[in-house]
């Protein structure tokens, strides 16, 4: 890949799919393998203007968010490309959310439609949308009004089932609704969007604080895309394979819009796990596999492994989380992926920073994070004087160009600490780069904990702990995990007197916060080692939990 050759996409997501259904009308574009499911380009662009023409005559406006809470089913990737066409923001919601999550999302988010998904597992979306939104079952019948609840701009919510939700439009009244829109009205909403809207916002958080909205424009995520795809020279001959959710940047913008600009099939389950991803790879001659470590470490460990047929399989991306050398060097030998690349980043940087390349050597590709992404300068940083480091010197990974996002919704103070007056996107990571131009991550500032590819954020955590009587101090910390990558363990301090035992803190977690933030170990303590000022040493605790809980790398 000539590194060299960098343009800047000046597209929308709408003009973006529109080019590709003219390239290849009848060719197979999205596989929803768990339904049966496969649409032509034709079809998923008339399903994507039928969508955006009923969101406009429900009352969508420009630059209004449209929440979407949903596992990897049919309607998610042509929702989101619909919202892009009538110049709506996609916001999209972690299926792991429980009712504190997704109230303070609607509440920061200032969010004015809520789309649900189906029923997933044991857990029914619409339940915690019941008892947040009571008001919903008031509008159920025919000419509902706007709703009117404590989120002061939620107005309306979609249902994504086929069966009726009271108060929520179906996907097929949506649809039904759009009929009454002029072509000529949506061509003009169309023309009115330009490339540098925000068009898709993601809540991340750092180790301080509750999740932030990352803004994100066309061009941020549009472009990161685009020269992702092109580093694997993906087509319109190949099939990508999704094992990772959609409301990840991995998912909706590397994988689901990677797809619109290179022209390739798109393969989704919803019900993820790793004997019906490699079923799917074998039965579909997926040619290029995303995933996160752990998903590739489950593939190969696998009891069927030996009988699947990974032939098809060529190129890929392992992201989302460290990826260890003698997991690539395994996957390369026995998944049939000579030509697997690695990308670096963060969902603030729209997400990828830096990418290996499918002709890198095969040391490259097995031990560093890749090279900048075309058209994105990566600087390393001393993390206390903020002057550039030289050559082969740790230091904090920073970068500038089209990737970085525009900012955090509602949060300026929070925007300006992460980006510099020079552009610089401060990723609070530690690395380096080599002579060539590779980067390799060493660490991390931040106290963030990567459990199977996903963030989890202590300070949000700790937070909700705190709330439970009898809590004196919390501390969130990350244990190494074999299967994970990491897990999380929680000090506490009780209240003097108090009885307070793991169960108690594991039945005040239990439907409250996502599982992947429930504390796998929890140690209570009568005080944490600090330092001489009385901070505390979080790198102390997370040596006291790697000997007190050794279990977690069997």
């Amino acid at each position: 890949m000539d590194f060299d050759s960098f343009f800047i996409q000046e597209k929308t997501l709408g003009q973006m799919l529109d080019e590709s259904i003219a390239k290849n009308p009848d060719g197979e574009a999205l596989i929803y393998a768990d339904y049966g499911l496969r649409r032509s380009w034709k079809d998923y662009g008339a399903l994507v203007d039928d969508l955006a023409r009923g969101f406009m005559a429900l009352g969508i406006r420009p630059g209004e968010k449209v929440a979407l809470w949903a596992t990897n089913t049919p309607y998610w990737v042509e929702t989101m490309f619909a919202c892009a066409k009538i110049g709506a923001i996609l916001l999209t919601v972690n299926t792991g959310y429980r009712e504190t999550e997704l109230e303070y999302l609607l509440q920061q988010s200032e969010c004015e439609t809520l789309v649900v998904g189906c029923a997933h597992r044991d857990f029914d979306f619409f339940e915690t949308v019941d008892n947040l939104v009571p008001e919903l079952r008031e509008l159920a019948g025919s000419g509902r009004a706007e709703l009117d609840c404590r989120f002061g701009k939620l107005r309306r919510v979609v249902s994504m089932e086929e069966k009726p939700r009271p108060g929520a439009y179906s996907i097929a009244e949506i649809i039904a609704l759009g009929q009454s829109v002029d072509e000529k009205e949506y061509a003009a909403r169309q023309a009115a969007v330009s490339p540098h809207d925000v068009v898709n916002m993601q809540y991340t958080s750092g180790t301080t604080g509750f999740p932030k909205g990352v803004m994100l424009t066309h061009v941020n995520i549009l472009n990161d895309a685009y020269w992702c795809t092109r580093i694997q020279r993906l087509g319109r001959q190949d099939k990508l394979c999704l094992t990772v959710p959609l409301f990840h940047c991995f998912g909706c913008v590397l994988a689901a819009l990677g797809c619109v600009c290179s022209g390739s099939a798109l393969v989704l389950m919803s019900n993820i796990n790793p004997g019906q991803s490699m079923s799917v790879i074998e039965s579909e001659r997926c040619t290029a596999l995303y995933a996160v470590p752990a998903v590739y470490q489950a593939i190969l460990q696998h009891r069927a492994f030996s009988r699947t047929d990974f032939s098809s399989l060529r190129t890929g991306i392992m992201g989302g989380s460290v990826c260890p050398v003698p997991l690539m060097r395994q996957v390369i030998e026995t998944m049939h992926m000579p030509e697997i690349t690695i990308a670096y980043g963060m969902t603030e940087s729209s997400p990828a920073m830096c990418m290996t390349s499918t002709d890198d050597t095969f040391e490259r590709r097995v031990g560093t994070a890749g090279r900048p992404m075309p058209g994105v300068e990566v600087s390393i940083r001393d993390p206390e004087t903020g002057l550039e480091c030289p050559l082969g010197e740790n230091g904090e990974i920073c970068c500038r160009g089209y990737n970085v996002m525009k900012g955090y919704y509602r949060m300026p103070e929070e925007t300006a600490a992460v980006i510099d007056g020079e552009g610089f996107l401060h990723s609070g990571d530690l690395g380096w780069l080599d002579e060539d131009g590779y980067l390799h991550v060493s660490g991390r500032i931040k106290d963030m904990i990567i459990k199977g590819g996903e963030n989890v954020y202590p300070r949000e955590i700790e937070e909700f702990i705190s709330t439970l009587p009898g809590v004196l101090d919390v501390q969130v910390v990350a244990v190494p995990s074999r299967r994970y990558g990491e897990e999380v363990c929680a000090f506490i301090i009780p209240e003097r007197g108090s009885n307070l035992t793991p169960a108690d803190i594991r039945r005040h977690c239990r439907g409250k916060i996502a599982g992947l933030k429930k504390p796998r170990y929890i140690h209570m303590l009568d005080s944490y080692p600090v330092t001489t000022s009385g901070k505390i040493q979080k790198y102390k605790l997370r040596e006291m939990a790697v000997k007190l809980f050794p279990q977690s790398m069997l």
